[in-house]
Formats: C-alpha cells, structure tokens, sequence
C-alpha cells in the first residue's frame, strides 16, 4: 500500500545544494517525489557553523517505516555524512517527519518528528507541500513558528530538477 511521508532534508557542508539535489534523486527511486522550495536557515544548535539549506520532500511510497529509515540513513551515509557534534554540522540529514497518519514510537523512530512544531525550516516547506496539512490534529499554518520564521527562501519547487 502506497503511503504519503514527508522527508526533511537539510546540509550545511560541502555543496550542499548539489549534496540536496542528489539526494531528491536518490528519493524518487523510493516512489514518486514533489519538492518544497529550497531555504537557508541558521544553525538550530551550535552557532559556529555554517548557515544549513533546507527542503521538505514529500515520498509517497510502499515502503514500511523502519525500511524507509534504514534507506534515508543509507542515503546519509552515500553522502559522506558524519556526526562531528550533537545538531552540528553535516554533509546531509534526512529526517522522516510523517509516515502517512500513523505514530509510530520506539527505539529507532519517532513519527511525527521530535520537534517538528517548533522547527520553521520544517514547517514552512511542509506548508509549500500542503498549505493546510494537520499534524496531531494541529493545522501547521496557525504554529508561532509560521509568524516570525528565520528561514529565507533560496529557490522555487524546481531547483531539485525532479
């Protein structure tokens, strides 16, 4: 059964526009994509790093949750991807926000996303997917984080080429 998620995408290190693009197409071997616009926010933990580039990809896919982690984190890892510091910088981060309207929670994932509500470089580009998405019965429309964001858009939903 095919199931919508929505992936967060962010990279901070290397050519990270390069680095995004690789990995929506990394993502659209997993079942069909559609991409956020793409915006640069600063660093949500430590402050002497780069300014990260964000998007949010919506997947919609058959596979099952801990299946689609275990592909993200191989994506990671084709990436280069290394864990210097807690919320540091990275090649790439993909996080599954969503899985469908399931939550899930257990060692390995926690769907909807730990943070997700309070996070504009996540919340704005799920916007761009579904202005009127509802997550845990919240319309992410009406979130504080939407008021006052400090992510600025870089390009539209078509600098991913997909």
């Amino acid at each position: 059964m095919t199931t919508v998620t929505y992936i967060g995408l962010g990279s901070n290190l290397g050519d990270s526009r390069q680095i995004l693009i690789e990995a929506v197409q990394k993502l659209a071997t997993l079942g069909t994509v559609k991409t956020s616009k793409l915006y640069q926010s600063p660093p949500m933990g430590p402050q002497d790093q780069p300014n990260y580039l964000n998007a949010v990809v919506q997947l919609q896919t058959d596979l099952a949750p801990l299946a689609l982690l275990d592909q993200l984190q191989c994506f990671e890892q084709e990436s280069g991807r290394v864990r210097l510091r807690h919320w540091g910088e990275r090649t790439l981060d993909l996080d599954l926000l969503v899985y469908g309207q399931q939550h899930i929670h257990n060692a390995r994932l926690t769907v909807p996303h730990v943070g997700l509500f309070e996070r504009d470089f996540v919340v704005i580009p799920l916007l761009d997917l579904d202005v009127n998405i509802e997550i845990k019965a919240q319309r992410l429309k009406d979130l504080p984080v939407v008021q006052h964001p400090t992510v600025a858009v870089l390009d539209d939903d078509s600098w991913s080429n997909i």
